[in-house]
């Protein structure tokens, strides 16, 4: 009788819901092919609050028992099928495969699955909702979503018919729907498939991994330990290619215990969408004054907010220039899932690495993509076998696909190898990077490349007292008054900024730095100056937020000013005699740069 009710409310819900007549224009495709299938799909979307005020028992099973309640809209959909001659090719019920897509989850701890926590619970078969980042993905493979099998012995009504199909559900290898040790339920006899009637769907896995994952990357030893695991998300059919590398999602699944060469914990996704970041609605207080007092100028408020920017690292008023450009690179940093074309990249000549490489990461931290690359790992996507046995090939994202979005510290220049180096400079070039897969190396008949777009901005510095200088012969590569000798030129141009904050620069006062560097020894957690107090790290990081997501336009006169830039640049540039030494992607950047700033503080 329960289930006679639940049959009823799911016929209710299909037709109140619109899904009735979705099912039936499905139908007509399989009819209208004139094709006998073993299996024939459908998906059917399911808003669980709707459901359970419909018939709070129905509701509970897709909840709780998904795999009970596709039977009752398998039987449903079946009598539908019989009562309107929809398929003229269906014979039994078993054929019908329903897929039962939720829209959300009960907005409950229960009912989340944090990657975090230990142990995950895998046991109940029921739908759970996570979030995390995409670090890995596999190339596309096929997998069987149900096959037709008869009995060995032509005696036995089995023989004929479509009495045994399987059908995939979540958590099931390849070897539960397929294999040939299955027996007739009637004579014991062997059962064969029938291979004409085979089902085959597309398959991807990817890794994702909590966003708790990037305090390990960014260097901050005030965090906490904690543990952290990557968890694997098999895409099926029309998920297949829904994510991608580097964004953050929230999936619903139904956690399973997959045995292949390990024992993993792996998710069946149901259902995919990106997570939206939350847009603050403004700056704090402290900002808000001062930008009250600076109105008369479009340039004080930017130079006061260099001037006491990063004071817990560096002394107000000193490595101004390079704060200023830190700010800059980090407005243009974006929400993952949001296409953007303008990043900054920063290379710092500098004789004082410890504290340019504080300075730098300090900065990176504001940001919620964040990335210190870590030496032991690869700056950008690697390809290696998959860990779950299905035969695809896993790309791994590395530093600058996790950082999408965001900024990619990768430190000492020097310290990467020259093939490594050049990979760098042609993805600053391209903005892109693109992943060689050979196929006889993954034993498949044809070589395969993947491109990735690259949206980050890149921070990196060179040691102008590294002990690899000593080995290096003295070049006249020169850039204004600075000595790149140690990186190739055509790498430092890449970069869209190129700072010098080497002794001899006025950016870098030596008392103020000794003065500050004293004081942190004698008070490490301390706030040294005012400005510190007055604008805290949070106050900086509300207020980036706020303009990084600020839609500018160029006023008449900016768009005046931006003609008149590049008409002067082009002369400078042709010139052989007067002419700047400055490449054009410098001048290009420094007009940039310049106009940017004064936008963003007028829309401020």
């Amino acid at each position: 009788m329960e289930t006679l009710q639940m049959k009823e409310a799911a016929l209710v819900y299909l037709d109140r819901s619109g899904g009735l007549q979705k099912f039936i224009d499905d139908c007509k495709s399989y009819n209208d092919s004139k094709q006998s299938y073993a299996v024939y799909r459908f998906s059917i979307l399911i808003n669980p609050c709707d459901v359970v005020e419909l018939d709070a028992e129905l509701g509970n099973h897709i909840l709780h028992h998904p795999l009970k309640a596709a039977r009752v809209f398998q039987s449903v959909c079946f009598v539908a099928v019989k009562t309107l001659s929809l398929i003229g090719q269906l014979q039994t019920e078993t054929q019908i495969n329903i897929v039962l897509k939720l829209t959300h989850l009960p907005a409950l701890p229960s009912y989340t699955l944090d990657l975090c926590e230990f142990p995950l619970n895998y046991a109940s078969q029921r739908f759970y909702m996570m979030q995390g980042i995409v670090i890995a993905m596999t190339t596309i493979t096929k997998y069987t979503q149900g096959a037709r099998f008869l009995c060995s012995d032509e005696v036995c009504p089995f023989s004929k018919g479509f009495q045994y199909v399987r059908v995939h559900v979540p958590g099931a290898t390849e070897s539960a729907t397929v294999r040939n040790d299955f027996l007739c339920s009637l004579c014991s006899s062997s059962l064969q498939e029938d291979r004409k009637f085979r089902v085959l769907g597309d398959k991807q896995i990817v890794e994702i991994i909590t966003t708790k994952m990037f305090h390990a990357f960014q260097g901050d030893s005030k965090n906490q330990p904690f543990r952290f695991q990557s968890l694997g998300i098999f895409l099926r059919d029309e998920l297949v290619n829904k994510m991608k590398i580097g964004n953050e999602y929230k999936i619903i699944g139904i956690p399973v215990c997959v045995k292949t060469s390990q024992t993993a914990l792996c998710v069946e996704a149901n259902n995919i969408t990106p997570h939206t970041a939350k847009v603050p609605s403004g700056i704090s207080d402290n900002f808000r004054r001062l930008l009250s007092l600076t109105l008369s100028s479009c340039w004080k408020f930017t130079a006061m907010l260099a001037n006491v920017f990063a004071s817990q690292i560096v002394a107000p008023g000193t490595y101004n220039l390079l704060k200023l450009c830190l700010l800059m690179s980090l407005v243009q940093t974006r929400d993952c899932n949001r296409e953007r074309e303008d990043w900054l990249d920063i290379l710092v000549i500098t004789s004082d690495t410890l504290l340019v490489d504080r300075l730098l990461n300090f900065s990176m931290n504001l940001v919620s993509r964040g990335i210190r690359h870590p030496v032991c790992t690869e700056v950008f996507p690697t390809v290696s076998r998959n860990k779950y046995g299905t035969g695809a090939v896993s790309i791994q994202a590395g530093s600058a696909l996790l950082a999408k979005g965001g900024i990619c510290f990768i430190g000492d220049l020097t310290s990467h190898k020259k093939d490594k180096l050049e990979q760098l400079q042609s993805a600053l070039e391209s903005r892109s990077v693109t992943v060689f897969i050979p196929g006889k190396k993954f034993g498949d008949d044809f070589d395969q490349q993947m491109t990735f777009p690259i949206q980050c901005s890149f921070w990196s510095f060179v040691d102008m007292d590294s002990s690899s200088r000593r080995n290096v012969q003295k070049t006249s590569t020169l850039i204004g008054q600075m000595d790149c000798s140690l990186i190739p030129a055509n790498l430092a141009e890449a970069f869209g900024l190129l700072i010098n904050c080497s002794e001899a620069s006025p950016c870098h006062p030596l008392l103020p730095t000794v003065q500050h560097t004293l004081k942190k020894a004698v008070e490490p957690e301390g706030l040294l100056y005012l400005a510190s107090k007055q604008f805290t790290t949070e106050d900086f990081e509300k207020l980036l937020a706020f303009a990084k997501n600020l839609n500018m336009e160029f006023s008449l006169e900016a768009e005046r000013m931006i003609h008149g830039y590049y008409l002067a640049s082009r002369r400078i540039r042709t010139d052989s005699i007067h002419g700047s030494k400055l490449s054009a992607s410098a001048l290009k950047y420094l007009g940039h740069c310049i106009l940017c700033c004064s936008q963003c503080i007028i829309s401020i």
